[in-house]
């Protein structure tokens, strides 16, 4: 009988090597587009969306008045603080290592020759609106009134209760149980539930904010914070 070929074994030692070589050509990535470019900075985000993360990498992909090209690099913390170096005795060149310290949590590099003042307004008007996760923050008190649930058919009624929503039918109309004006989803800072989520979906209701701030800027071995 043939062996299978879903039984084929893989040495260990295989993986290992592609994986080291994974890293070790990233690390390289990165340091080239330093080399190639004028300037690095250090970013956060707030409420990651991969469809509008790639409006920003288009934007920078496209070639500046010298044919360069931006490079992006996203969730490689460490990968990025060795590239980076991390103190005066690995830093690729000088002052990367203070870039380096601050590659924690969610944050990215963006390694570009584009004119500073175009990157800072960039980022400054960079923001999108979007449906919250459950889990997030709300960024504020959301209420539905009654006049929102009364234009639904009544065959919603069960769905909104399932998600929490205190409704009956009223004269072959949705409202609110005890002819309440208002229902309220969530309340600032509060923690989001799966089920809050869904009900802010459903009116349309947006209160997620994708954001991405500047954290600092490097430029031939000069260092800085961002303000």
């Amino acid at each position: 009988m043939p062996r299978s070929k879903r039984q084929k074994i893989v040495a260990l030692t295989q993986t290992a090597k592609k994986t080291r070589d994974h890293k070790s050509s990233v690390i390289q990535d990165i340091r080239d587009a330093i080399d190639e470019h004028d300037s690095v900075y250090l970013f956060s985000f707030e409420n990651m969306r991969s469809n509008h993360f790639k409006d920003v990498r288009m934007h920078f992909r496209e070639a500046d008045m010298e044919g360069k090209s931006s490079r992006i690099f996203l969730g490689k913390n460490k990968l990025m603080q060795i590239a980076l170096g991390r103190g005066p005795e690995d830093e690729h060149a000088d002052n990367l290592r203070q870039v380096s310290k601050l590659a924690t949590g969610n944050v990215g590099l963006l390694v570009t020759s584009k004119p500073r003042d175009e990157v800072e307004e960039y980022f400054a008007n960079l923001v999108q609106e979007d449906f919250a996760r459950a889990g997030s923050e709300a960024p504020r008190t959301v209420k539905i009134t009654a006049d929102m649930v009364a234009t639904h058919p009544v065959s919603m009624t069960e769905q909104f209760r399932k998600l929490g929503m205190p409704v009956e039918v009223q004269n072959g109309k949705v409202g609110l149980v005890g002819g309440k004006t208002e229902y309220v989803v969530c309340k600032k800072g509060q923690s989001l539930s799966a089920e809050a989520c869904k009900i802010l979906v459903h009116f349309g209701v947006k209160v997620a904010e994708f954001r991405v701030n500047l954290i600092c800027r490097w430029s031939d071995g000069d260092f800085e914070m961002s303000e």
